[in-house]
């Protein structure tokens, strides 16, 4: 398996990780929202997630700029660049005694999230399974045109 088939695999993990982050985010959302989980107890789950599931996705799309992968970068990018603009405007950790305000906008925010991460997985189980076929084919049809050819002689 090549160096594209690796860095899909990793991304196909990678995206499987974030989908479940966003969906743990969104239950413990339901959760306050039933009154199963009181606000501190929620962001002090949540909070502890935040910024990994911000680096891994960051992370992710640094290895496809460096790999050439571009529609992969660009199609990532958007999103890094919301989370950097949450960062540096101080506005990506929950707060306790403003989240039932603003508990509409952080669903909306981890359901696009979820819905991107699941498009993404299913983008980056094509490609892997593209590269893996394009390698397995390459090989077959060398050995394929040497058998052709020795028999010939």
């Amino acid at each position: 398996m090549g160096g594209e088939g690796w860095l899909f695999l990793f991304a196909v993990l990678m995206a499987a990780v974030l989908l479940f982050t966003m969906v743990f985010f969104i239950i413990m959302f339901s959760d306050l929202e039933c009154d199963y989980i009181n606000p501190i107890d929620l962001c002090n789950k949540l909070n502890q997630f935040v910024l990994p599931e911000m680096i891994a996705h960051a992370f992710l799309t640094l290895l496809f700029l460096l790999s050439g992968q571009w529609l992969a970068f660009i199609l990532n990018a958007p999103l890094v660049a919301f989370n950097v603009n949450k960062i540096m405007s101080k506005n990506h950790m929950y707060d306790a005694t403003e989240i039932f305000r603003t508990l509409s906008g952080h669903k909306k925010e981890s359901f696009i999230k979820l819905g991107f991460y699941l498009v993404s997985f299913f983008y980056y189980l094509y490609r892997m399974i593209l590269a893996l076929i394009s390698g397995t084919s390459l090989r077959w049809l060398i050995s394929l045109w040497s058998t052709l050819t020795a028999s010939r002689e």
